[in-house]
C-alpha cells in the first residue's frame, strides 16, 4: 500500500509540474491561460485496515522516467517553419503532384494511340470508340475518389474525362466524317447537359464551369465554314438561360460572367465573318433577345453581395452596365443614326421599366435594391442623353458620356459603391477624351455654341467633383482630386483659347471673301489673336490666384503662379518680339499690373502666410 501512495504522489507531482511548463509555453505563445495552480489533494480517509499505513516520504519520488524536455524549454522559429513547410510539402504532394501525374499519363496515353494509330492497329471507329469510353471511364473512375473525400482530385479527373468525351465526338465528325453534324451537335449537348446535372448533384460550381465552356465550345469544335446564324444563335440562348436557371438555384453567379463572355465571343466572331445587311433584321432580333437576357438577371437571381470582394456582386453593377453598352454598340454597327435614336430611347424606357420592377422585389438587402434600381436609372438616362443628340449630331454622344459620368458618380455616392465610381472616372475620361481629340464643332458665335457648352458641362461635373471632396476626400482620394482640379482649369483654358482662335478664325474669312487679300490686314488679324491669348491667360490666372486667396488654398495658387509664369515666358520671349508697339505695350502694362497687384496681396499678409502655416484641416486644397 506504501508503494502505491508514493506512486500517486510522484504522478501528481509529474502533473505539476508539466503544468507549469505548459503555463510558460503558452506565456512565450502569448496565449492566454490560467495561471498553474498545484494539483488539488484530494483528502483520502484512512480506511480501515487491519495494519496501519506507513506515513508518506518527506520528499516526492522521482519518476522512474524523466520528464519530457520539449516543453521546458522556449519554442524555436522553426518549428512555424516546419508547420510552412509540411503545408507546402502536402500542397505539392496533394495537389501538383496530382495534376502533374493526370498530365504525364494523358501524355502517356496520347503517344500509345498514336502510336497504335500510325502502324494501323485501331480503325477511326475504334479510335472514337475507345476516347468515348476512355472518357466515361475517367468520370466513373472520379467518383471512387470523390466518395473517399479526394474532391479536387475527382473532379480534375472529371475534367480529363469530359474534355475527352468533346474530343472523340470532333473527332468523329470533323477528323473521321464518322457521324453528321447533326448527330455530333445532339451528343455534344447530351454531354454538357449531363455535366449540369453532375454539378447540381453534387454541388459543385467547377463543374458547371466545365458544362459551360464545353457548350460554348461546341459551336466552334462542330463549325463547317457555313453561315448558319439562327441555329448559332438559338443555341446560344439557350444555353444562356440553362446558365441563368442554374443561378437561380445555386450561388453560382461567376457563370453568368463566362456565360456572357462566351456570348460576346461567338456573337463577334460570326458577325465579323458572316454579317450582311440582308441579315439584319433576325441579327436585330437575337441581339435584343441577349441583351434582354442579361439585363433580366437583377429580376430573375438572388441579390447577394459579392463573396470575393466588398460591395456588390459585379454581376449586379458592371454586367448591366457592359450589356446596355454592348447592345447599343451592336445596334450602332448595324444602323444609322436616324434609326438609332430610336433604339436608343427603346432601350431607355425599357430600363426604367427594369427599374420600376426591381424595386417591387421584396426580403433583398435595402442596399442592394436601391443601387441596382439606380443604376437601372443611370443606364436610362444614358441612353436617353444619346437618342436626342443623335437626332441632331452623332458628336454630341461625348455630352452622353458626361452626363453618364456625372450620374453614376452621383450613385456611386448616395450607395457607397466604390466600383460605380470607377467605372464614373473611365467614363468621364473618355468623355474628355473625345472632346479634346475627336469632336470637330462647327462654331459660328462666340461662347453661345454648342462646344462652349459640352466645355461648360465637362467642367462643371469636375468643378462638382472638386467641390464635394473638398469636404468629404480621404487621404488616398485627394490625388485624384487635384488631378480633377488641374483638369477643370486646363479645360477652361482651352475652351477659352478656342473661343478666341476661332472668333479671329471668323475675321480672316471674311476678309478672304470680300478678296481683301491684303497682307497687312491678315498681319493684324494674327497680332491681335496672339494678344488676346496673353491677356486671357493673364486674367484667367489673376481670377484663379484671387480665388485660391479667398478659399485659403495654396494648391489653387500654385496653379496660379505656374499659369502667370507661363504667361510671363510668352511675353517676353513671344510678345516682344511679335508682337506690334500698341500689343507689346498694353501686354508689358497688363502683366506688370497683375503681378504688382499679386505681390501686394502677399505683402501685406492678409492670410498670415508669414506668421504661421496653413491649417490642412482648413483649407481647400483640391480647388
Amino acid at each position: 500500500m506504501a508503494d502505491l501512495q508514493d506512486e500517486l504522489v510522484g504522478l501528481r507531482a509529474q502533473v505539476a509540474a508539466l503544468t507549469a511548463r505548459l503555463y510558460r509555453v503558452e506565456q512565450r505563445l502569448g496565449l492566454e491561460s490560467e495561471s498553474p495552480r498545484e494539483a488539488p489533494v484530494v483528502k483520502h480517509e484512512a480506511a480501515k485496515a487491519p495494519y496501519p499505513l506507513a506515513p508518506p516520504p518527506s520528499t516526492p519520488a522521482k519518476p522512474s522516467e524523466p520528464l519530457p524536455t520539449f516543453l521546458a524549454g522556449p519554442l524555436s522559429s522553426s518549428a512555424a517553419v516546419r508547420a510552412e513547410e509540411d503545408e507546402l510539402e502536402g500542397q505539392i504532394g496533394k495537389l501538383w503532384l496530382n495534376r502533374i501525374g493526370i498530365v504525364a499519363i494523358l501524355v502517356g496515353v496520347s503517344y500509345f494511340i498514336k502510336y497504335a494509330f500510325d502502324n494501323g492497329w485501331i480503325g477511326p471507329a475504334g479510335r472514337v470508340a475507345l476516347g468515348l469510353l476512355a472518357g466515361i471511364a475517367l468520370i466513373l473512375w472520379s467518383e471512387r475518389f470523390r466518395s473517399r473525400g479526394h474532391a479536387p482530385f475527382s473532379y480534375s479527373l472529371k475534367a480529363v474525362g469530359i474534355g475527352t468525351l468533346y474530343l472523340s465526338l470532333w473527332g468523329a465528325f470533323q477528323v473521321y466524317h464518322l457521324v453528321p453534324s447533326a448527330a455530333a451537335f445532339v451528343a455534344m449537348i447530351l454531354v454538357t447537359a449531363s455535366t449540369v446535372t453532375l454539378a447540381l448533384t453534387q454541388d459543385a460550381e467547377i463543374l458547371a464551369a466545365f458544362a459551360m465552356i464545353g457548350g460554348f465550345s461546341t459551336p466552334l469544335l462542330l463549325s463547317t465554314g457555313e453561315n448558319h446564324e439562327v441555329v448559332l444563335f438559338s443555341y446560344v440562348c439557350l444555353l444562356d438561360l440553362a446558365m441563368l436557371a442554374v443561378v437561380r438555384v445555386k450561388p453560382w453567379r461567376r457563370l453568368l460572367v463566362g456565360s456572357f463572355t462566351g456570348t460576346a465571343i461567338l456573337y463577334g466572331g460570326w458577325f465579323f465573318e458572316y454579317y450582311t445587311k440582308e441579315q439584319r433584321g433576325v441579327t436585330t432580333l437575337f441581339t435584343l433577345i441577349f441583351a434582354a437576357i442579361f439585363a433580366a438577371i437583377p429580376l430573375l437571381t438572388p441579390l447577394t453581395r459579392s463573396r470575393w470582394h466588398a460591395g456588390f456582386s459585379i454581376t449586379l453593377t458592371f454586367l448591366p452596365l457592359v450589356n446596355a453598352g454592348a447592345a447599343f454598340l451592336c445596334l450602332h454597327a448595324m444602323y444609322e443614326d436616324e434609326t438609332l435614336t430610336w433604339f436608343a430611347l427603346a432601350l431607355a424606357g425599357a430600363y426604367l421599366v427594369l427599374s420600376s420592377q426591381f424595386k417591387r422585389r421584396l426580403g433583398s438587402d435595402p442596399d442592394v435594391v436601391k443601387t441596382i434600381n439606380l443604376l437601372h436609372v443611370a443606364i436610362a438616362v444614358a441612353f436617353i442623353t444619346i437618342a436626342i443628340p443623335l437626332k441632331l449630331n452623332s458628336h454630341w454622344i461625348t455630352l452622353g458620356w458626361l452626363v453618364e459620368s456625372a450620374v453614376l458618380l452621383y450613385i456611386s455616392v448616395r450607395t457607397q459603391t466604390n466600383f460605380l465610381r470607377y467605372f464614373a472616372a473611365v467614363t468621364l475620361s473618355l468623355g474628355i477624351i473625345r472632346l479634346l481629340i475627336w469632336d470637330n464643332f462647327s462654331v459660328e458665335t462666340l461662347i453661345f455654341n454648342a462646344r462652349f457648352a459640352t466645355y461648360l458641362v465637362a467642367i462643371a461635373i469636375l468643378g462638382g467633383i472638386v467641390a464635394a471632396a473638398s469636404r468629404s476626400a480621404s487621404e488616398r482620394e485627394r490625388p485624384a482630386v487635384r488631378l480633377a482640379s488641374i483638369l477643370l482649369n486646363l479645360l477652361a483654358l482651352i475652351a477659352l483659347t478656342l473661343e478666341a482662335s476661332d472668333y479671329f478664325r471668323r475675321q480672316a474669312t471674311e476678309l478672304y471673301q470680300m478678296h481683301d487679300r491684303a497682307a497687312g490686314a491678315f498681319h493684324q488679324i494674327n497680332l491681335a489673336r496672339n494678344f488676346s491669348y496673353s491677356l486671357i491667360w493673364l486674367a484667367y490666372g489673376a481670377g484663379l490666384m484671387m480665388f485660391g486667396f479667398r478659399k485659403r488654398s495654396a494648391f489653387v495658387r500654385w496653379q496660379a503662379l505656374v499659369l502667370i509664369a507661363f504667361t510671363i515666358g510668352k511675353v517676353f520671349l513671344f510678345d516682344v518680339s511679335e508682337l506690334q508697339q500698341g500689343y507689346r505695350i498694353l501686354s508689358f502694362i497688363a502683366l506688370g499690373g497683375v503681378l504688382m497687384g499679386i505681390s501686394y496681396v502677399y505683402h501685406r499678409d492678409w492670410l498670415k502666410l508669414g506668421a504661421s502655416v496653413e491649417a490642412k484641416s482648413s483649407e481647400t486644397p483640391f480647388a
